[in-house]
């Protein structure tokens, strides 16, 4: 069961990412290539050089969470990042429109009222 929610923050990794990596390979590129920690409740996702499979790593509460998609025809579109970044934070709707396979040429989000300070959302 997909149990992501756009109430997680996701990171995509830029690199090209062997899927043959489990969840302790992934959680050293976390570490190491990312510097940040796997079991803090981010959501790190990964992509092949092919841009045909996916992976999404996420700690959850006893344990990881590992989700794997592969494409029969066709490849993922990518987030446009700085070259020389390993990373960027990546939306929830990007996410999934980059699951879907939807591609939008030129879109404009419209400004949106957020709580950055997760006490005050209680």
């Amino acid at each position: 069961m997909f149990t992501l929610t756009s109430s997680y923050q996701y990171y995509f990794y830029s690199g090209a990412t062997d899927m043959r990596k489990g969840f302790d390979g992934l959680c050293g590129l976390v570490h190491h290539e990312l510097g940040r920690r796997p079991m803090n409740g981010e959501v790190f996702v990964f992509v092949n050089r092919q841009r045909d499979k996916i992976k999404l790593l996420h700690w959850e509460q006893g344990g990881f969470v590992l989700y794997y998609k592969r494409l029969e025809r066709g490849t993922f579109e990518l987030p446009k990042m700085d070259p020389a970044s390993k990373t960027c934070r990546i939306s929830w709707s990007f996410l999934m429109l980059m699951i879907e396979g939807i591609t939008i040429e030129k879109s404009k989000q419209r400004r949106r009222f957020f709580i950055n300070n997760p006490a005050l959302a209680s």
